[in-house]
Order: C-alpha cells, then structure tokens, then sequence
C-alpha cells in the first residue's frame, strides 16, 4: 500500500498524539489508520463526509490515501461523528476484529499494527495500551529487520571480498603466467633476431659478390654491343651501296620505258588532233543516225498509227504508272498529304501517312524504284517519331517552305536526261514540274495503282 503524503509536522493533527496518548501514532499504525479512512470514506455520503474532505468525495481510495492523508486523519480525530461512522464500516467490513476488539480480546494471531489501527478507530476500553504495544512490537520488529539486514550484508560483504581475494588471487596467478609466457617469447624472439641478423649479413656478402659479378657481365656486354654496332655499321653500309646499285638499274628501266611510252603517246595524240581537224573541216555531224534509218516504211512487230491511237491509256490508268516506273533509273516523288486527302481525308493525318507509306514501301519493292515521299511540315503540331519504311524516302518541309515547294526543289535536283514522275493533283505543281522536266501524274492515278498491291 502506498505511504500517504504526511504534508506537515506528524505531531500535528494528521499524525499527532491522539487524546489519551503521550506520544505521537507509531509510523506504520498511523499508514493503517488512513488506509482504513480511505477505504471506508467511499461508502458515506457527500452530506456524510465533513466540509474539509467532500473535495476528495470522488478520489481512487489510492490517491485519496496519498493526497487527502493528513486531512482524513485531523477529520478523524477531531469530529466524534466522522470516526464514528467510519467506525461502522470498519465494524461491517471486518466484524471478527471489531468484536474481538469491543469485547477486550484481540485475536493473538493477528497483526498488531492492523489491531492497533482498528482500536485507534474504534476507541474500545484500552485502546491506548494496544497502540502503544503496537508501536513497541513495531519497533521491536524494526529493530530486527534492521538487525536481519546487517547481518546478511555482513554476510554478503564477506562473500565479496571472499569473491575478490579468488579473483585477485586468480589475476595474479594469470599475470605470472602471461609474464612466463612473454619472457619466453622474448628469448624466442632474441634467438630469430641473431638467426635474422645471421641471414643479413650472409645475404649482404651474397649481394656483393653478385653486384661483383653483375659489373663484369655488364661490361663484357657492352664490349659485345660495341662490336655488334660496328658490325651493324658495316653491313648498313654495304646494304645502302646495295640499294644504290638497285636504284640505279630501276632507274635505267623506267627511262628506257618512259620514252617508249612517250613516242607511243606523241603518234596516238597526233592522230586524234587529225581525227578532229578532219570532222572539223568537213562540218560531220555525230553518226547518230543511219542511212536505213531514212526510209519510211513499217517494220514488222511495230504498231501503226491507228493501232496507237485505239491503244492510247488514260491519265487515271494505273498501267501508265507501270509503265513510266519500269524506265531505268526512275525517281517517283509523291505529294504526300494531296494523296492521302484524296483518297481517306476522314482518317487522322497519322494513320493517313502510315497507310500512304505502308503502300509505297510495298510498290517500291516490286517495281525497284527510287521513291521520296513529301508531307508538308505545317500540319505538324509536333515532331513525328516515325520510322520510314524500308525503300521509301521520307520527308518533311522545314518551317516557312510549302510541301510543293519541296518538290521543286527535288525536281531541280536531279540531273538532266533522269526520269522523274511527280504525283500530285495540284496543278501548280504539275506545271511547275512539267517545266523541269517531270512527268506529272494525277493523285488518282496512284491510289488505283495502290489499291492492287
């Protein structure tokens, strides 16, 4: 149980000599008595309980004990009502006791502290004289549990220095041994140290024998290296005289070889001179044309007139395309938006490029084709991460030039006498091409010709 704050002098009315006492309530009967308060004080009522203690009506009987103590106990010994009353609950709470008490025959087997507490409430005849002797049997059993605990750190005091001189014993015993251990060491160690120093000089009269030895090989080496230098300087020399005489017959073969070449050059030069001055003179044109050829007449396999003309394709016949695809060394370029909005304008302009150009990797690989494909770079909200396909030339216009301007570009590029086909539905690109050059053809001509691939 823990000890009530006492919060003043405990010769006061908290602790103080009750009346019919000469001294103040032993320590431990003074605990017991407010535990036995604190206990009793939540059975009363509020109207029950004096002015000083209602504040504490609704305290745990732990903290009423420790912050109300004093006060419980100045309300007990000073209200005859107050400890009347508590007296009743301790009668109802331990009735054996309290009748043992009132009758003048306390129980011997109990505690006297809890017998002097309950006398102290009670007030029966005699209650001083049980207080008294439970102060005395308190401080008899004070004195010897003072006297228990002397001796059993006495006790404990002799075991630790028991314990200490063993361990003291035990640390120098293996102080001596760690001692013995090291000064045999160090005499193992003296014993390497001269085998060592033995080894040194040993090893030191070996070193200088080899250095010894070292000098003469060296300088037999150099005597060595000084003859192969001289020998080597000999043969340089007759190894240059060598090459000198190789030159000189190499030199001897170019010349005569050389003028050869030169009077070979000298009569093919003059003929040709002539050849010239002769085509010059005589104003003949490049045989470019045969005498044959000047006659009018039909061969055979070759078509007439009439049958061209009934076998004429159409601008929009994807036939011609094949056709002007097979010439060698063709350059197909391609209006790429002017195609794709012709054909799927509802498509977005993505998926209107992947399909144009997925097309025309397709006809790049059967026809051979060089093919370049241009959109305009202003339809651009961002840059296209796209991978061309494979045969298929794609390209963008930079910012500030038309995608027809592009082409014309392209168109100007290519060298002249180069096959070049330009499909486009604008007609000013067409023409401009066409000026170039190019051979235009519609936008409708393509995607007939895609649409079987």
């Amino acid at each position: 149980m823990e000890r009530p704050d006492s919060g003043g002098d405990p010769a006061g009315a908290a602790g103080g000599a009750a009346e019919g006492l000469d001294r103040p309530l032993p320590e431990g009967v003074r605990r017991q008595v407010i535990a036995l308060v604190s206990d009793a004080f939540g059975g009363l009522t509020f109207g029950d309980l004096p002015a000083q203690l209602r504040q504490y009506a609704r305290f745990t009987p732990t903290r009423r004990a420790k912050f109300a103590g004093n006060a419980m106990a100045a309300a007990l010994e000073g209200d005859p009502v107050f400890r009347q009353r508590i007296g009743e609950r301790l009668r109802e709470a331990q009735p054996e006791l309290a009748g043992a008490l009132e009758a003048g025959a306390p129980p011997a087997a109990a505690d006297p502290v809890d017998v002097a507490a309950a006398a102290y409430v009670l007030r029966p005849t005699g209650w001083v004289k049980l207080v008294a002797a439970a102060g005395e049997e308190a401080q008899r059993a004070d004195a010897e549990r003072a006297d228990e605990e002397s001796r059993r750190e006495l006790a404990r005091l002799r075991e630790e220095v028991e314990r200490l001189r063993a361990q003291s014993k035990a640390e120098a015993d293996r102080l001596r041994s760690e001692l013995e251990a090291a000064r045999k060491e160090a005499e193992s160690l003296h014993r390497k140290l001269r085998s060592a120093q033995s080894d040194v000089k040993r090893g030191e009269a070996a070193l200088r024998r080899a250095a010894a030895e070292t000098e003469a090989a060296k300088a037999e080496a150099q005597a060595q290296v000084s003859a192969a230098e001289s020998e080597a300087r000999r043969l340089k020399g007759r190894l240059g005289e060598a090459e000198s005489a190789v030159e000189a017959s190499r030199r001897a073969s170019r010349e005569g070889r050389s003028l050869e070449d030169m009077r070979v050059r000298l009569l093919l030069d003059t003929v040709l001179d002539a050849a010239q001055g002769l085509r010059r003179e005589l104003a003949l044109p490049p045989a470019s044309l045969h005498p044959a050829d000047t006659v009018d007449a039909v061969e055979p396999g070759r078509m007439s007139p009439k049958d061209v003309a009934a076998r004429a394709l159409s601008e929009t016949d994807p036939a011609l395309l094949d056709q002007l695809l097979a010439l060698p060394q063709v350059h197909l370029l391609v209006d790429g938006y002017n195609v794709t909005k012709s054909g799927y304008p509802t498509m977005p302009l993505e998926k209107q490029r992947l399909r144009l150009l997925g097309g025309l990797a397709m006809l790049a690989a059967q026809t051979g084709a060089e093919t370049t494909c241009v959109f305009d770079g202003a339809e651009l909200a961002a840059p296209v991460l796209l991978a061309p396909p494979r045969g298929v030339r794609v390209l963008f216009s930079k910012p500030g030039v038309t995608a027809d301007e592009l082409i014309r570009q392209l168109v100007r590029a290519e060298p002249p006498g180069r096959p070049v086909v330009v499909v486009s539905t604008d007609r000013e690109v067409a023409d401009g091409v066409a000026k170039a050059g190019a051979r235009p053809v519609a936008s409708a001509m393509l995607l007939k010709r895609l649409s079987r691939v």
